[in-house]
């Protein structure tokens, strides 16, 4: 049995398809000589951070270590889902398992070093319990937390820690088009993102509404509520949102995670020059992937109760941006 076959049966059924499903595009076209380097140059990077992380979580020996641990970890995360959209179906369901195989070594590590307050990368809330007397607690700092997340705030450019304003870049006239841009801790804002970049990150998100261009290759969100979001991209991940709709165009379909009462409807965003952004960016037509959404907590045969669509008289106007600035 060869290693694919290996990492495959070790993965739920359910989880197996979603992944084959989300390579659909490539699976049925081999890979071009143009893909085939940065892919090998991707598997390559993969396996040496993986084998990295491996080694230190063999040494750690203390919450230091397992503070480094943890932001390699997401990191290396992060750097998959960039690349996610590039990678054929048995390989991003190899990588996706490595993904996890460390996070269970991390639970594991951490339990046996901090038996009493766990280091996790699940965010579920835990049973307070009586501590023997005389014993004292150990701490863990918040930075620590923070950075055991799945998703990680990256410096870099980006709108941070802002409230009740308007935030507007635009990405071609600025040295940010084709990198990566952050919208983290936000509330009570709109945000207006015109021209493409290549990945989005959005982290602890209320009460906003955020309207982007094309994204080359992923957005990951996290800690989003009651908001809205008018997003075009290659891969679109959901992590811990609630009461928020999302009109999306995505080649694959969306990926949502520990969120509740999150609806989804086609993507609705115009301003000069956007169908030409979104055929360069391989988004020029419509998928009708913003309906097949993938709950990874939900894996009964029967439809989530955690997201729904949104009934067409509720959706948006088509929103056009091109005089914010």
């Amino acid at each position: 049995m060869d290693e694919h076959s290996t990492a495959a049966e070790s993965i739920n059924p359910k989880h197996q398809a979603l992944i084959d499903r989300l390579s659909t595009r490539r699976s049925a076209t081999t890979i071009s000589s143009d893909t085939a380097r940065p892919v090998a140059d991707f598997l390559s990077s993969f396996a040496s951070s993986k084998l990295s992380i491996e080694q230190s979580l063999s040494e750690s020996r203390s919450r230091a270590d397992l503070d480094h641990i943890a932001t390699s970890i997401s990191s290396l995360d992060q750097f998959l889902a960039h690349n996610s959209y590039l990678l054929p179906s048995y390989e991003l369901r190899s990588c996706l398992k490595s993904i996890s195989d460390l996070r269970s070594s991390f639970d594991s590590a951490s339990s046996s070093l901090l038996p009493r307050k766990k280091f996790s990368f699940r965010n579920k809330p835990q049973k307070k319990e009586e501590e023997p007397k005389n014993v004292p607690e150990i701490s863990v700092e918040p930075s620590a937390i923070d950075k055991i997340s799945s998703l990680s705030v990256r410096d870099g450019p980006g709108f941070r820690n802002e409230k009740d304003t308007t935030l507007v870049k635009d990405f071609r006239q600025c040295d940010v088009g084709q990198g990566e841009f952050t919208l983290s801790d936000l509330e009570n804002c709109r945000v207006y993102l015109k021209g493409t970049v290549r990945a989005l990150f959005f982290y602890k998100i209320r009460n906003c509404q955020v309207f982007t261009g094309p994204v080359l290759g992923s957005v990951l969100i996290e800690d989003v509520s009651d908001s809205l979001f008018v997003l075009a991209s290659h891969q679109i991940r959901i992590h811990h949102a609630k009461a928020t709709d999302f009109f999306l165009r995505v080649r694959s379909r969306p990926i949502i995670e520990d969120s509740n009462r999150v609806r989804f409807a086609p993507y609705r965003l115009t301003y000069e020059g956007i169908e030409e952004e979104l055929k360069e960016s391989g988004l020029g037509e419509e998928t009708g992937n913003w309906a097949n959404v993938d709950d990874f907590k939900w894996l009964r045969a029967v439809q989530s109760p955690n997201w729904s669509l949104i009934p067409e008289e509720e959706w948006l106007e088509i929103a056009d941006i091109s005089q914010c600035k």
